[in-house]
């Protein structure tokens, strides 16, 4: 007998020859009887009426990464979970004092209600479906950028995938739109990566700049108040998180000298290497000027500091005395030895802007200074991905070449995009205004981005409250306006915060009938919950509360 035939006899559990000995144990009949019996299935076994005996798992929380349980990200956090809950609750019929739950917990444009750019739409079906090619329903400049993204793709079909760069003639266009926003600084489309929405490249970043361990483990400054990816991001490539509080009563202000505070704190048990930058602010809304960007960039050069700037709301600029500086525009106006030399990595999406197009998954960014041979490893870890979404890719590459005075689409895009960002500038101005009209609130000016981050007093009974709940303070005043009221929004303190301050986060997006609404019934319930948590206060609760609005006054 073969070698083969002996190990299928052996497999199958064929029966022995005629007149050989069994040996103990050996089984014989039919292989459907015995024959896989030990890789027999779930219905086999409860064939059997045997009672199942479940094992213990192989994946339990005290053999999960530690570094998964450590992360937090509060945007999608219990608040929202619990507001998710509700909503089914009320879909059931279930009876609330409420007739809806408002979502203003996240900046998904669309699921609040904005309008899609047509001539993104269209320019993206057109790439899915290229016999609409023939339709006289869309527009040639339209057809034009289709056919131009799709030659550049495998079949000439989106559904190929791309260079893990992402799409040359998009990587192209992004280099021209850069250096037509930064004003003829140069820009070359192989410093240009395409991302899974800014998140992405965010995170690639961080990976190949995290080493060391102990005291020369990588440290990375973030903004207090802060955007939940980073600090999730820190924790999960156990790298160490490196605190710098932005200055709220000069409007958000990024301050030199807390930079170095922090610096030179860190050092002590890290190594700082990294700089992370939100401009415009998120959660907070403001706008950096130019002479702080340059204290930053002077400040990351001195220090040898890796600058990761987070420009996703580049185009939500709405204060008349605010406008947008690029981190590169400005790296390059301080001079060759500065723009030579300072690492600089910059990210933009399409979630944001006034195109909002959130689940195209679309971004991207471009990498200045970095080691060739650096670079050939980003892009090693880039090629693990595969590639970005082909689909975001060319919703960005609208984005970075929209239509031009002289083309058909031209008068409509600008008339969506105008409106759009008007609208956002109107919901920016009536947030701070009524959050400004509640007693014990304050809120700086939203200058820019799609958040307001208003600053609440807690009186110290609630204080009392929470801590014996096991839960902070603004989470307490989140969970309780969420089930009084169904608006959802984010504790302040899933963002950062100094000590002894509480705030939320809230969307402006909803539109301005909903947002007068929710600011309205958010007013209600303040003060709601002020008077009862103040009953009885004695007279050092009081004078905390004198304290809380001495603090609150915005300068002069």
């Amino acid at each position: 007998m073969s070698r083969f035939a002996r190990k299928k006899q052996l497999f199958l559990g064929s029966a022995a020859p005629a007149g050989s000995k069994l040996r103990s144990g050996t089984r014989t009949g039919p292989p459907e009887q015995y024959g896989l019996k030990r890789f027999s299935t779930a219905e086999a076994t409860v064939d059997t009426g045997h009672p199942i005996t479940m094992r213990e798992k192989t994946l339990t929380m005290a053999t999960l990464n530690p570094q998964v349980k450590a992360v937090e990200y509060a945007v999608r956090g219990p608040i929202v979970i619990k507001a998710g809950d509700i909503e089914r609750g009320l879909q059931e019929g279930v009876k609330q004092p409420f007739t809806e739950v408002i979502k203003a917990n996240i900046g998904d444009a669309h699921a609040m209600g904005q309008q899609p750019i047509t001539f993104v739409r269209q320019v993206v079906a057109l790439c899915c479906f290229p016999e609409l090619m023939d339709s006289p329903a869309f527009p040639d400049d339209a057809k034009q950028r289709a056919q131009r993204i799709l030659q550049d793709c495998g079949g000439h079909s989106l559904g190929s995938y791309s260079a893990s760069q992402g799409v040359e003639c998009v990587r192209r266009d992004i280099a021209d739109y850069i250096a037509q926003r930064d004003q003829g600084v140069p820009a070359d489309w192989n410093n240009i990566y395409l991302t899974t929405g800014a998140s992405d490249g965010i995170m690639s970043i961080l990976k190949l700049l995290v080493s060391g361990q102990g005291r020369s483990r990588t440290g990375v400054m973030i903004p207090i108040p802060q955007y939940p990816l980073y600090s999730a991001a820190i924790s999960e490539l156990e790298a160490v998180h490196i605190n710098y509080y932005l200055d709220e009563a000069n409007c958000w202000a990024l301050d030199i000298e807390e930079l170095q505070r922090a610096y030179m704190t860190a050092k002590h048990h890290c190594q700082p290497r990294v700089l992370c930058i939100i401009n415009p602010g998120n959660p907070t809304g403001q706008v950096q000027s130019k002479k702080c960007i340059e204290e930053v960039l002077h400040f990351a050069y001195e220090e040898n500091l890796f600058v990761m700037a987070d420009e996703v709301y580049q185009d939500n600029v709405y204060s008349p005395d605010s406008q947008f500086h690029s981190f590169k525009k400005v790296l390059y106006e301080m001079g060759p030895e500065y723009f030579s030399n300072v690492e600089l990595a910059s990210f933009h999406s399409t979630s944001k802007g006034y195109t909002g197009e959130c689940g195209f998954r679309g971004g991207y960014m471009e990498v200045l200074n970095m080691d060739p041979q650096v670079k050939a490893q980003l892009v090693k870890l880039l090629s693990v991905r595969l590639c970005p979404p082909v689909s975001g890719q060319a919703a960005m590459d609208v984005i970075v070449n929209p239509p031009q005075r002289h083309e058909p689409s031209y008068a409509q895009f600008t008339k969506e995009k105008r409106a759009v960002l008007d609208a956002l500038a109107h919901k920016a101005r009536l947030t701070e205004e009524i959050l400004n009209s509640v007693p014990g609130m304050t809120c700086n000016p939203v200058q820019g981005a799609m958040y307001a981050f208003p600053q609440i007093f807690i009186p110290p009974r609630a204080i009392q409250e929470a801590q014996s709940l096991s839960m902070a303070p603004d989470m307490l005043y989140c969970l309780k306006l969420l089930e009084e009221t169904g608006i959802c929004v984010v504790p302040g303190s899933g963002f950062g915060q100094r000590e002894g301050t509480y705030h939320f986060r809230m969307t402006i997006l909803p539109n301005p009938e909903k947002l007068k609404v929710l600011l309205e019934k958010l007013k209600e319930f303040h003060l709601r919950f002020l008077e009862e948590y103040s009953q009885q206060e004695p007279q050092t609760n009081r004078n905390a509360q004198d304290q809380h609005s001495e603090m609150s006054k915005k300068p002069d």
